[in-house]
């Protein structure tokens, strides 16, 4: 885990140039977050109106009668009134170990539970309906459980949040994303190397944009960096990317992508590129304590691409 007194530095520097913090109960940086907005909106330095916060729905917290109560919690460690966008985090969710909402562990692994996608939707729309949210969205859902969900919701998901990078384009979901009038969101839009850090036991895809030949060659002609010429593929695709960073000069680098635009045949090159593979693999199922996966209960969260455990860690989730 990035240690306290880092991520508050970084994100004082991040913070002075940007207005999208996104965080989540399991990254286990609300407070340093709503500490250094407390700071800045208490100065001055900004006006709460200006920052678009998003935090998620934590995996533990997905029984309607939970959703409200850690609601309150986030937005206590964030100092906050309300959101601008709340994500649930995954479609599957886990037993809790008590009112803490920390995830319950048989043998090292969550133990997964059945809830519907719907129940907790519509606990999320009476917050909203409270004014906690401007807009609520769902993460790394696959497209029948966005369907399901859109089908039943009064208020509507806005926003879908996946892995989504070069190696994994989510053309499919992408294209659902446009017919529903939703945003896509990448998270590990570069790749994320921190992910092989988090948790060294876990089996991970394997696949490194950053170093990929063409890559190489279309960042040496714009005299961009590898990351540069990623997220700007991605954003004119349309897709919106949060490279994470802890580096204060990468944080930089990664807004600097407006001053360049990728030709017609680099964007058809680099999304032709044959490698395709999936760079998170998760097994959400303790081996004790399986559960029968159902379409509108907790299908399987990314279909049949292979998935690892989550094993009990003291570490954050890597983006």
């Amino acid at each position: 885990m990035v240690k306290l007194q880092k991520a508050e530095h970084v994100f004082l520097n991040f913070i002075s140039s940007c207005s999208f913090p996104n965080k989540a109960f399991v990254y286990g940086n609300e407070a340093v977050i709503g500490k250094v907005l407390h700071e800045y909106f208490t100065n001055g330095k900004m006006k709460r109106e200006d920052v678009f916060i998003t935090s998620k729905l934590p995996l533990t917290a997905h029984a309607p009668a939970d959703v409200e109560k850690v609601l309150k919690m986030q937005l206590a460690a964030l100092q906050l009134d309300y959101l601008y966008l709340y994500l649930v985090h995954s479609p599957v969710p886990f037993e809790k170990q008590d009112d803490t909402f920390a995830p319950a562990f048989v043998d090292g692994l969550q133990v997964p539970v059945t809830i519907d996608h719907v129940e907790t939707w519509h606990a999320l729309e009476k917050l909203y309906d409270a004014g906690k949210f401007k807009a609520l969205g769902l993460s790394n859902f696959n497209t029948k459980q966005v369907q399901n969900v859109y089908d039943h919701a009064r208020i509507k998901p806005s926003n879908l949040q996946v892995e989504c990078h070069l190696y994994w384009p989510q053309t499919e979901l992408f294209q659902l994303c446009k017919k529903l009038n939703m945003s896509l969101t990448a998270y590990a839009p570069l790749g994320s190397r921190g992910r092989m850090a988090f948790n060294e036991k876990m089996i991970w895809g394997e696949g490194d944009p950053l170093t990929d030949p063409l890559v190489k060659e279309v960042a040496g002609k714009h005299n961009k960096t590898t990351a540069q010429v990623l997220l700007r593929h991605l954003i004119q695709r349309g897709i919106v990317v949060i490279p994470k960073s802890v580096k204060p000069e990468r944080v930089k680098e990664n807004f600097d992508v407006f001053d360049f635009t990728l030709s017609a045949q680099e964007m058809e090159k680099l999304g032709n590129i044959k490698k395709k593979t999936r760079l998170f693999l998760f097994d959400l199922k303790s081996p004790q304590h399986s559960v029968s996966f159902s379409n509108t209960s907790v299908a399987n969260v990314f279909g049949n691409f292979g998935r690892e455990r989550i094993t009990n860690s003291q570490e954050t989730i890597p983006r």
